[in-house]
């Protein structure tokens, strides 16, 4: 197996997603379900159009108790991040991981033509750097 050294030999293909219009309390079901601490959310033609994190989720349900407000009646797209933070497949593994540590963000959409392929995080990157690191402390054959 050849080293991990670009995003898509450690992105996840296919991701979970959730469009801007969905019900927040059902994006917070389905982060809770699949384990997952942020989703890429997209437009009704499937386009990123932001990303939703479990600090997102946090803020907006405390936003609506605190106004006295209901968290069943907010949408995603008033809860998510819009300003996407995004890669590419060939993107280098080494610089994303870099770029996480400074902006603080554990999960990257992976766009391509301007179409979402995967997803990458934080657990992914880690995955990867400790794979090329195994490799050359232990090559092939010793």
């Amino acid at each position: 197996m050849p080293t991990p050294s670009k995003i898509k030999d450690c992105m996840r293909r296919n991701p979970l997603t959730i469009n801007c219009n969905a019900n927040l309390v059902q994006a917070v079901e389905t982060l809770i379900e699949y384990k997952l601490t942020g989703v890429t959310v997209v437009d009704d033609e499937g386009h990123p159009v932001g990303v939703l994190s479990e600090l997102d989720c946090i803020e907006a349900v405390l936003n609506a108790i605190y106004n006295d407000g209901d968290p069943e009646h907010s949408l995603v797209r008033d809860a998510m991040t819009s300003e996407i933070i995004s890669c590419g497949p060939s993107d280098s593994i080494v610089e994303i991981a870099a770029d996480m540590l400074s902006t603080r963000q554990r999960r990257r959409p992976v766009i391509e033509n301007g179409k979402l392929v995967g997803q990458v995080s934080s657990s992914n990157v880690l995955w990867a750097l400790m794979e090329n690191s195994r490799r050359r402390v232990f090559p092939r054959g010793t």
